[in-house]
C-alpha cells in the first residue's frame, strides 16, 4: 500500500514534518480516558499465578515465550525529561517510573531480571567506567540493582581489530544473558562466550579459572590515566573463544541469547559471510553446538548450513519436550530451522531430529535485501508442543515479505512444506541450494512434501476478499519473536504491524499498524499486551482476539485500548517483567515502572 492509502501513516508523517526530528525523538503521546471498562473488558482473565520475581533468561525459559506474571502492571507513565547531551533525567514531570538508569547511545539487548539485578547489552556512550570514557567504543554488558536502579558492574569487550565485518561499530552487546544460581553466561560481541560471576568483585571474590580480571583493569586505568575500581568491574569465570576454539567467522556481531538445560549450554555461532558478502570465510566451522555450563567443554557441534548460508546467524535457541522427545530447536542463517537431540550422537556430533525450509523453494536470495529469499533472525518459540517462527533479514535490508509458520515437531527427516527434484532425477530430491533452492531454468521441479510439518502458515492473503493485497493484509519480514497466550498469538514485523492471530490455525483476527518499525517482540502481561517501535512508542492492547476488545475507536479508526506511551526514544528491545515492574530499554536508557513508581 502507497504510504498516504493510510489515513493513521499520513497523519503521522505530517505530524513528522510538522515537529522536526524532536519530534521524532520525543513523539506526541496519545492518552485517553478509558471509560466503560466493563464493557471492554478483555476476553481472558489475567492469570491468577503468583508473580514472577526473576526473568533469568530471554523469553523467561527455554521455551522463549515472553508471557510473565504480574500484577497492577501500569498502562500510564511519563518518562520525565532528559539532557541529551549528558543524558540526566529529569523526574519532575514523570509519572509511575521508580528508577531510570543511563545505558549507552544503541541498545539492543532484552533485560534480563536475577537475583535482584537487571542485566543488559549496551555499548560505552553512558562511559560508566573511568578507564573507559564514553568516546571509547565497547560492547558493554552493564548490572544495575532492580530495585533501586543503582549502578553495580560492568562487563567490557573491547572492539575486534578486523573491524565491522566481526564487530560492527557501537553496536555494543546484541544477546541477552542466562543467568542460574550466582552464575551468568552470554555470548560477547567479539565471537565469545563468557561465564561471570552476577555478583560481579562486590562479594570480595575472584571466581574461577580466569584470573586477570585486576592486571586487566589497572594497564588499561595506566594507559589512559584514569583510577579504577574493582567494585564495578564483572568477575569473569571463564572464557571460551569460539573465533580461535572453533574457527567461525562471525558476520557484523555475534548476537545469540543463550539458553540451558541441566548442565547443557546451547549457543549460536552466527558464523556468516566475508566482508563482501561473496562468500562464507569458514563454511565448515560451526554453525550451532552444546557445550557444558560449568567446564566449557564442548559436547557437540553442527555445521548444517555450511556454504548455504545467506547473510549471518543470529537467532537465538529453544528447547522443550516435544512429543516425548527432548528437542533443541535452532533457526540457520540459510533460512531453515533444525531441530536436533540435545544429547547429541554421544561423538561430539549432532543428531539430527529434523529441519524445515521456511522459505518458498522458488524465492531467490538477493545479498541486497531486494530478494524474497529470508534468513531467519528471530527466535521459534514453542507453544504447546507446536513451533512458532517468522523469517526475516538484516533490518538494513529494509521491509520486504516474510512468512509466520506453526510446525508440528512430532515428525523426522526433511519435513519442509515442498521438496525439490531435477528433470535429470525426477524420482529424488536435490540437495538443497543457497540462492535459490529450485530454479525452473536449470530443470527443477517443486512437488508438495508428503512428510510436511506445516500445521498453518501465515503470509501475504487477501482477507477481505476485494481482490487485492494491500500493505495490511501481509505478513513483513521480522526480526521479532511471537507471545502466545490462551491460544492468542501475537507479533510485530519490522514494517510495524502487529498481527493477532489464533495459535491453533493461524487466523487472522486483527493487524495494527504502529506507523514505525518494530524491532522487539510483543510482552503479555495480566490482560495487557505491549510492544514497542523505533519511535519510541509502546502500544498497549487489551489480550483480546476481538479487535474491539483489544482497541477502542478513535475517530474512526481502531487505536490500541490503552493508548499509546512515549518511551523519548527508539525502543529496540522487548518489554519484560520482573517483580512487578515493567521494565523498558529505549536506546540509551533503562526504565523501571510501577504503580506511583514504588
Amino acid at each position: 500500500m502507497p504510504l498516504f492509502q493510510n489515513p493513521r501513516r499520513a497523519r503521522k508523517v505530517a505530524a513528522f514534518f510538522l515537529v522536526g526530528f524532536a519530534g521524532w525523538v520525543c513523539s506526541v503521546q496519545l492518552d485517553r480516558v478509558i471509560g466503560d471498562t466493563g464493557a471492554r473488558a478483555a476476553e481472558t482473565p489475567a492469570t491468577s499465578a503468583e508473580p514472577n520475581v526473576n526473568w533469568s533468561q530471554w523469553g523467561g525459559s527455554p521455551q522463549r515465550n515472553n508471557t510473565p506474571v504480574g500484577v497492577d502492571i501500569p498502562a500510564e507513565w511519563e518518562v520525565g525529561d532528559f539532557d541529551y547531551e549528558t543524558g540526566e533525567w529529569d523526574p519532575t514531570n514523570a509519572e509511575n517510573i521508580k528508577w531510570v538508569a543511563r545505558l549507552g547511545s544503541q541498545t539492543y539487548g532484552n533485560a534480563v531480571v536475577h537475583d535482584g539485578k537487571v542485566f543488559v547489552g549496551t555499548n560505552n556512550s553512558g562511559g560508566w567506567l573511568p578507564r573507559y570514557p564514553s568516546d571509547v567504543d565497547l560492547g558493554c554488558l552493564l548490572c544495575f540493582d532492580v530495585n533501586t536502579g543503582e549502578f553495580l558492574w560492568q562487563h567490557s569487550s573491547e572492539k575486534l581489530p578486523t573491524g565491522r565485518v566481526h564487530d560492527w561499530p557501537l553496536q555494543g552487546i546484541c544477546s541477552s544473558s542466562y543467568c542460574e544460581g550466582d552464575r551468568l553466561w552470554f555470548v560477547t560481541s567479539r565471537g565469545e562466550v563468557r561465564c561471570l560471576d552476577v555478583n560481579g568483585f562486590r562479594d570480595g571474590e575472584n571466581d574461577g579459572e580466569y584470573q586477570d580480571e585486576e592486571a586487566d583493569a589497572k594497564a588499561q586505568a595506566e594507559r589512559v590515566g584514569k583510577p579504577y575500581d574493582m567494585q564495578n568491574e564483572a568477575d569473569v569465570v571463564w572464557v571460551f573463544n569460539m573465533m580461535t576454539e572453533m574457527g567461525i567467522s562471525q558476520h557484523n556481531m555475534c548476537a545469540c541469547s543463550v539458553t540451558c538445560v541441566g548442565d547443557v549450554l546451547f549457543v549460536n555461532t552466527s558464523n556468516g559471510v566475508d566482508v563482501e558478502h561473496n562468500y562464507i570465510p569458514a563454511p565448515g566451522a560451526p554453525s550451532f553446538f552444546a557445550m557444558d555450563k560449568n567446564t566449557h567443554k564442548v559436547l557437540w557441534t553442527d555445521k548444517s548450513p555450511g556454504l548455504n548460508i545467506l547473510h549471518g546467524q543470529w537467532s537465538s535457541p529453544a528447547y522443550a519436550v516435544l512429543g516425548g522427545q527432548e528437542q533443541v530447536i535452532f533457526a540457520g542463517g540459510d533460512g531453515w530451522v533444525y531441530s536436533f537431540d540435545p544429547a547429541g550422537d554421544g561423538a561430539g556430533n549432532s543428531k539430527l531430529l529434523w529441519k524445515f525450509d521456511a522459505n518458498p523453494k522458488e524465492s531467490k536470495w538477493d545479498p541486497m535485501g531486494r530478494g524474497v529469499r529470508n534468513n531467519i533472525i528471530a527466535t521459534p518459540v514453542v507453544y504447546k508442543d507446536r513451533i512458532y517462527v517468522a523469517t526475516g533479514q538484516d533490518p538494513e535490508h529494509g521491509e520486504g515479505d516474510g512468512h509466520l509458520w506453526c510446525i508440528d515437531p512430532t515428525k523426522r527427516g526433511d519435513v519442509s512444506p515442498e521438496l525439490v527434484y531435477n528433470a535429470e532425477s525426477p524420482d529424488k530430491p536435490i540437495a538443497p541450494k543457497r540462492v535459490q533452492a529450485a530454479n525452473p531454468a536449470e530443470g527443477d521441479i517443486v512437488r508438495p512434501n508428503p512428510n510436511s510439518a506445516v500445521i498453518w502458515h501465515y503470509g501475504a492473503a487477501d482477507h477481505d476478499g476485494d481482490g487485492e493485497i494491500v500493505f495490511e493484509e501481509t505478513m513483513h519480514r521480522s526480526i521479532g519473536t511471537a507471545a502466545i497466550r490462551d491460544d492468542i498469538l501475537y507479533i510485530a514485523d519490522f514494517c510495524g504491524l502487529v498481527h493477532c492471530l489464533s495459535a491453533e490455525t493461524g487466523e487472522r483476527y486483527w493487524v495494527y499498524d504502529m506507523l514505525s518499525e518494530s524491532w522487539g517482540s510483543p510482552l503479555i502481561v495480566e490482560n495487557k499486551v505491549y510492544c514497542g517501535d523505533e519511535d519510541g512508542e509502546v502500544a498497549i492492547f487489551r489480550h483480546s482476539a476481538d479487535p474491539n476488545v483489544a482497541m477502542v475507536d478513535d475517530g474512526g479508526m481502531l487505536e490500541p485500548y490503552y493508548g499509546t506511551r512515549n518511551m523519548g526514544n527508539s525502543v529496540y528491545s522487548t518489554p519484560i517483567v520482573a517483580g512487578n515492574a515493567l521494565i523498558i530499554s529505549n536506546r540509551t536508557h533503562l526504565f523501571a515502572i510501577t504503580p506511583d513508581g514504588k
